[in-house]
């Protein structure tokens, strides 16, 4: 194993594929490789979720059809959701709670969620690739790709672990709050979801540091909030039932 301290030169050709990244680190000796990536950073209601994956580098166990989540089809994702946790070398989620995002502002919640899921690994990586942003306080050395999930298999699949797991909650979101309709527009600022905002106020599940959400507070609703189910809870029953 190579000394963290003197990183070798990786150079990845531009026609090597999704999987180019990892196999360029791992012919030089930093593998395994874990990609990392988050979904719900712009939303202004619901967790923040981070997935971090380590993909096998057997050929059987390549995951065929790998993309960002964001260009995939709900029930694609669900699929390939269904196949990383099956094939992958080792996958984590993690949620933050909408007040912990207040608290700690939107970047750094951000890389905090992406630092959990990659410290849960059951495997510890020897390189880390994340999308967009990166990382400290890992141990290891890593990259910030910009567009990672385009162009990594590991941010992809890590990418497509933290959206189906956080459209799972918003859709258990919805039955507490059916007034958001949270199972449509999963949190984001879309016109019906502020439309509902205006109408009915913020609810204890969204981020109140979002200026469309505070400018919709109201004192006669605040002391009344309807308490949420933790994500963390609802992680928690979603591992125990698969």
């Amino acid at each position: 194993m190579p000394d963290h301290g003197e990183v070798p030169t990786v150079k990845v050709r531009r026609d090597s594929g999704l999987y180019g990244y990892e196999r360029a680190l791992v012919r030089v000796g930093l593998g395994p490789v874990a990609g990392a990536d988050e979904a719900g950073r712009g939303a202004c209601a619901g967790p923040l979720v981070a997935g971090a994956v380590i993909l096998s580098d057997a050929r059987h166990r390549q995951i065929k059809g790998l993309a960002d989540s964001k260009l995939l089809t709900a029930r694609t994702r669900e699929r390939l959701y269904d196949e990383i946790t099956a094939k992958a070398l080792a996958w984590s989620v993690v949620a933050v709670e909408p007040g912990e995002c207040d608290r700690l502002g939107m970047h750094v919640a951000d890389i905090t969620a992406l630092r959990r899921a990659l410290l849960r690994l059951d495997v510890a990586p020897t390189y880390v690739l994340t999308d967009g942003f990166p990382v400290d306080g890992l141990g290891v050395p890593g990259l910030a790709v910009w567009k990672g999930d385009r162009v990594a298999a590991c941010v992809a699949a890590a990418s497509i672990i933290a959206k189906v797991t956080r459209d799972r909650i918003m859709t258990e979101l919805d039955a507490v709050h059916p007034q958001y309709a949270f199972a449509v527009h999963k949190g984001y600022c879309t016109p019906l979801h502020q439309e509902r905002l205006d109408l009915h106020g913020p609810s204890a599940t969204h981020r109140m540091r979002f200026d469309n959400v505070a400018r919709t507070t109201r004192v006669d609703t605040m002391s009344d909030l309807p308490r949420s189910r933790p994500a963390a809870a609802l992680l928690d029953a979603e591992r125990a039932v698969s």
